[in-house]
């Protein structure tokens, strides 16, 4: 999908790049070799050609980093196809209350389509050990998390630094008609739970997270990551889905045809 997008040019929004595919024009190479396309400016049409070539090469290297500045952040969903493969789905649990007032992170869940890793506070939640796991990816997933989960974590470790491509998929799904938090979401595309953990929400997390804090047993801690892993995991599980139809939305098929 991304190389059919031509929304990371400044000025160019859906309605141009719906005249551009209209005109044959249907990835970066066809506009490159097109001397001038009818709704773009000649003079702005060198740079715009420099930039696809730019984005071209680096995407040929993987290069994520670059993405996550070069397109914009409503439009990372795009680059899902490209970096899926190299993806991490990120979940957070907190003890309820915000930085500000005494908050933090309880737990923070990774799952990259095939294992789920578990950060706990007092136990391996640090910015290092985030960050280690971290930089083995390209791509991240979440719910929510432009808003309160990387926020969050980036107001109580500093030391963190997210600088890949963000697929948010509580925004990306209200694009294409979907209400309300995630588990109503899971339940409207038929997305199981753990029949330990279903029902639960986040104020139930929080609470698990005291008892564990008050009598140490270990049987709170671990229905709280049975939790966090269906969160997790869940967002992997719906991910694709969410994908195709935000790219069906775009009419981009209806040209590869």
């Amino acid at each position: 999908m991304i190389r059919n997008t031509f929304s990371l040019l400044n000025g160019i929004g859906e309605k141009i790049e719906r005249r551009l595919w209209d005109s044959g024009i249907l990835t970066w190479d066809d506009f490159i070799k097109t001397p001038q396309p009818l709704c773009i400016n000649p003079e702005r049409k060198p740079v715009f050609d420099h930039l696809l070539s730019t984005a071209s090469k680096e995407l040929d290297k993987s290069n994520a980093e670059y993405f996550a500045s070069a397109v914009k952040r409503k439009e990372h969903w795009r680059l899902y196809d490209v970096f899926k493969n190299d993806a991490v789905c990120l979940d957070i649990e907190t003890n309820g209350f915000m930085p500000d007032k005494g908050g933090y992170a309880t737990m923070v869940g990774l799952y990259n389509g095939y294992d789920y890793k578990c950060f706990i506070k007092g136990i391996d939640l640090t910015a290092e050990n985030l960050m280690n796991e971290l930089s083995a990816y390209k791509y991240l997933i979440t719910f929510y998390g432009v808003a309160f989960d990387i926020p969050f974590l980036l107001r109580t470790m500093p030391d963190l630094k997210f600088d890949i491509p963000h697929f948010d998929l509580c925004f990306s799904a209200k694009k294409i008609g979907f209400t309300g938090g995630f588990k109503k979401l899971e339940e409207e595309l038929g997305v199981k739970r753990d029949e330990s953990v279903k029902g639960m929400n986040g104020y139930d997390a929080v609470r698990i997270w005291e008892y564990y804090i008050r009598t140490a047993n270990k049987e709170h801690l671990d229905l709280l990551k049975i939790y966090n892993k269906e969160d997790t995991v869940n967002l992997h599980n719906i991910a694709d889905t969410i994908y195709r139809q935000l790219r069906a939305q775009t009419g981009i098929d209806k040209y590869l045809q």
